[in-house]
């Protein structure tokens, strides 16, 4: 796993031992790291407090810009349709994700926004870095949280 993605899975490891979707992002501008988030839905209850919508927030602020222009953002999960409008409206370059997400990923996995041509901004995307890792991530999260429902009945969605 190459350094920029290892960045945004220790970041979902921190999200997984906080009990959130453990998605991780980081925010690269010329090799160097500006901002790197995880989910945080959970904890705040903003269905909107995803990896990639905090990185960009905070990419911003420490870039005092609108826009991430020149920018890469590598996430361990395919972005889902609200992220991917936010990396196009916020004009980051590239976007590197881990594993594919076949119930709402925007990038491929469901559908395919950026090829949609609903923007006029094209970030280039680039789909199944460190793959492998970043699904079992994920699976194991679920898989964990199916056994605990089994123990005492509930359920949990696996949506972000």
């Amino acid at each position: 796993m190459d350094k920029y993605m290892e960045t945004a899975y220790k970041e979902a490891l921190l999200a997984k031992e906080q009990g959130e979707v453990p998605v991780g992002a980081a925010i690269y501008k010329d090799e160097k790291l500006i901002a790197k988030a995880h989910n945080l839905v959970e904890q705040t209850k903003d269905p909107t407090a995803h990896a990639e919508l905090l990185a960009i927030r905070a990419a911003l602020a420490s870039l005092g810009s609108k826009n991430l222009a020149g920018c890469s953002l590598y996430v361990t999960l395919e972005p889902c349709a609200m992220c991917i409008g936010a990396i196009h409206l916020c004009k980051i370059k590239r976007v590197y994700f881990g594993a594919y997400d076949a119930k709402s990923g925007a990038c491929g996995g469901k559908v395919d926004v950026p090829w949609s041509g609903c923007f006029d901004y094209k970030t280039e995307i680039y789909g199944g870095i460190a793959e492998p890792e970043c699904e079992k991530l994920l699976k194991d999260f679920f898989e964990s949280i199916r056994r605990e429902e089994g123990s005492c009945g509930k359920s949990v969605s696996e949506a972000d």
